[in-house]
């Protein structure tokens, strides 16, 4: 029987980022990190604005980064517009790479079969003791109300440069098929780039070969001419409507939730490397890494975001309940023609009072009264205390 300070449950974003950060601020722990794949990660690409975190966090994750871009742009069929809001990206391979020159130590290729607040339990029978936290996805449950994002995206080599200075983060010029659906477009070098075919969707039904011929056809009409197709991704995550997180929060009583399990990404738009970062520096300062202290940080940080974002499940709700499901674009193509300052706030979680009034003023896009009453009052006044 192996004895840790912190045993991480599943190495995907979050449980590397509070491992990385803690092996640094406090090196004389002892951690590990436990994987039911080969590798660490998973396969994906983890993007976010350079106001998204503060500073300090920007130098500590500097190690994952693989591209920076100093702006970004969206484009609607009545808005285009270029923000001058830094975005960044960093990879799974990336991440795998990072983490194995660490003291972190990894356990790969077993899963695990049993977890407490203080042992883990992989599939062949071994038991690790010490304080454990569950990063292994996502966790559906009935005291939240979601939609999907689901994505197919391709990494492609063009035949010639394909132009483009800044990421394309939203363009919705596409047909409006099975909800909002917009392309994304990462350059990552003058020939190479990741373009994603997204849908805001009622289902989770990922259709890939459709989303594939999407991608080519959206290159076409860019006039890009795909050489080779370098890798394939692709996700489906949860679009937070509204619900209950207290509730949600007493079912998870195995272990200490973090990352997606936690609830602890953006309701909107799904990244969720800024709230990995957030935590990860909260467990790190602490002094008492003992299970019933670090659920009392986590879960106190899961409360106080899910406060913070009940303007982006006001969003989600206009953008999934008031509004047709070919029309839902139109929530976002009015949002991207607020001030940037506020636009930055919204997608850090930090929206002020005058910015939620600023997002709701004038004429709404959208019928209001709809979204605020399309979810049962149990719900809904939970919101409201949140």
């Amino acid at each position: 029987m192996a004895v840790y300070d912190l045993i991480l449950a599943g190495g995907g974003l979050a449980s590397s980022l509070i491992a990385y950060r803690t092996a640094q601020l406090r090196p004389e722990l002892k951690i590990v990190v436990a994987e039911k794949e080969e590798t660490l990660g998973g396969n994906h690409t983890w993007c976010f604005h350079g106001t998204d975190v503060t500073s300090e966090q920007l130098d500590w994750l500097a190690p994952f980064v693989t591209s920076r871009w100093e702006e970004q742009q969206v484009r609607f069929p009545e808005r285009r517009r270029s923000l001058s809001t830094p975005y960044l990206a960093a990879t799974s391979d990336r991440l795998a790479e990072v983490m194995a020159e660490t003291k972190v130590q990894t356990i790969r290729g077993t899963e695990a079969v049993a977890l407490s607040p203080s042992s883990l339990t992989l599939a062949d029978q071994t038991t690790l003791r010490g304080t454990v936290l569950d990063g292994r996805g996502a966790q559906r449950s009935d005291t939240i109300t979601i939609a999907f994002q689901k994505f197919l995206g391709l990494e492609v080599r063009f035949e010639e440069p394909h132009g483009l200075t800044e990421p394309i983060i939203m363009d919705a010029t596409v047909p409006q098929t099975d909800g909002y659906r917009f392309v994304y477009v990462l350059p990552f070098t003058n020939d190479t780039a990741l373009i994603e075919d997204t849908y805001y969707a009622d289902g989770e039904t990922l259709p890939r070969e459709t989303l594939r011929q999407g991608i080519e056809d959206y290159a076409v009409r860019q006039g890009w001419r795909i050489a080779d197709v370098i890798r394939e991704e692709e996700g489906v995550l949860p679009i937070v409507l509204e619900g209950d997180i207290d509730a949600y929060l007493g079912e998870l009583q195995d272990a200490a939730p973090i990352g997606l399990r936690a609830a602890l990404f953006h309701p909107v738009t799904g990244y969720s490397l800024p709230e990995a970062a957030r935590l990860a520096d909260l467990i790190a300062a602490e002094e008492d890494f003992s299970p019933e202290n670090l659920r009392r940080v986590i879960e106190r940080q899961v409360r106080e975001r899910w406060r913070k974002h009940r303007y982006s499940r006001l969003l989600n709700r206009m953008l999934f309940r008031a509004a047709k499901p070919e029309l839902r674009y139109i929530v976002l193509q009015r949002f991207y023609g607020l001030p940037q300052p506020l636009i930055e706030r919204f997608y850090a979680g930090e929206t002020t009072t005058g910015d939620r009034l600023r997002i709701l003023a004038g004429k709404p896009p959208v019928p209001i009264h709809k979204a605020i009453s399309a979810l049962p009052p149990r719900r809904l006044e939970k919101d409201r205390q949140a």
